[in-house]
């Protein structure tokens, strides 16, 4: 007999009232640009395995033995609302669900660390969401990184990825930020050369793209930015949800 999921009744109600809202708002995103790169199956005991920095983090505990599966583990973000779903929806799948994103990474920082928190976990699946801090921190005199750099250091990850895991299915999401909070005009327009090289990186790999700033970008006719994101950066409940909502429609739809 398949493993229950072991999230909360607390978390999943929570994470269900949102997805109900925020999905009903994403059936009418439009002009989203074509999702490229293969359709992700799911089979009986894959691993999910998600990657990135603070957005991904979510405040997750157990982090240096995290249990699969677990809320705890997934902390209170999009990929935890994702698991959940993935969970409730597939039980016999007994899928094996991980979050090992870390706050304030950088694309070199996945690197340094990736033998052991993502490689070492042989996901079918991974999910990458990175990127804004390697603008974000550059703009607060604390990185001297470019859009070379990310672009180089994401590849390099990526090869090392291939090599490793040929047969890992890949998920690459598009870095994003909102016109509120810390993120004004300084940004821009350096920002979106890191979401085209996100972009190009999916489109070489042969990765599924999730096109996250083009939906906040259409959500906004919907709510002003500070309800996706109160800093612009960080999502708020409602912007994690419908970000679960729309990379499981990007991905597994």
């Amino acid at each position: 007999m398949a493993k229950l999921p072991v999230f909360s009744r607390r978390s999943l109600l929570q994470a269900s009232v949102f997805a109900g809202i925020s999905g009903s708002l994403a059936k009418n995103v439009s002009a989203i640009p074509k999702i490229n790169g293969p359709k992700i199956h799911l089979k009986k005991g894959s691993v999910l395995l998600f990657q990135g920095d603070s957005i991904t983090d979510a405040r997750r505990k157990n982090r240096d033995a995290p249990i699969p599966s677990d809320q705890v583990s997934m902390g209170t973000g999009y990929a935890s609302m994702i698991a959940s779903t993935l969970l409730l929806k597939n039980p016999q799948l007994d899928l094996k669900i991980y979050n090992r994103g870390i706050s304030g990474n950088k694309v070199h920082q996945l690197a340094n660390r990736w033998d052991k928190e993502c490689l070492a976990h042989k996901p079918n699946i991974l999910s990458i969401l990175i990127g804004v801090n390697d603008i974000w921190h550059g703009l607060q005199g604390k990185y001297d990184g470019t859009v070379q750099r990310y672009e180089d250091d994401y590849f390099a990850l990526i090869e090392r990825t291939r090599k490793a895991l040929p047969k890992t299915q890949l998920v690459i999401c598009e870095p994003f930020v909102l016109r509120c909070g810390a993120v004004n005009e300084k940004w821009f327009p350096e920002f979106d050369k890191y979401r085209e090289s996100a972009h190009k990186i999916a489109q070489s790999s042969g990765a599924r793209f999730v096109a996250f700033q083009s939906m906040f970008d259409q959500m906004l006719s919907y709510a002003q930015p500070h309800h996706w994101a109160g800093d612009g950066v960080h999502p708020t409940p409602h912007g994690s949800a419908l970000m679960a909502e729309f990379w499981l429609r990007s991905v597994l739809a």
